[in-house]
């Protein structure tokens, strides 16, 4: 999308100029989360990968999720993780 604008090409008194637009692709998931079992104490990685790198959300029901020491979320590249540590029950 940052392609988009008004391109001119110059040659001496003359110019000719176009305008480019440029569709963003959707977001997709190509590879979604999946189902864990865990011990209570331990920790998980909850991962999915995108199509394409784009910020991302972490939520357990309704509740969006922020970083704490419980919670850490990374997102190198289209990759996104949520760690989760010291597990408990409620967690599930």
């Amino acid at each position: 999308e940052s392609d988009a604008g008004d391109y001119t090409c110059v040659c001496g008194d003359k110019q000719s100029t176009a305008s480019l637009a440029v569709h963003a692709l959707p977001m997709l998931f190509k590879e979604e989360l999946k189902n864990e079992e865990v011990q209570e104490g331990a920790s998980v990685c909850l991962r999915c990968e995108l199509t394409k790198a784009a910020p991302v959300q972490w939520k357990i029901g309704s509740k969006v999720l922020k970083a704490s020491d419980k919670y850490q979320m990374r997102q190198p590249g289209t990759t996104a993780e949520l760690v989760i540590r010291d597990l408990e029950v409620k967690d599930a």
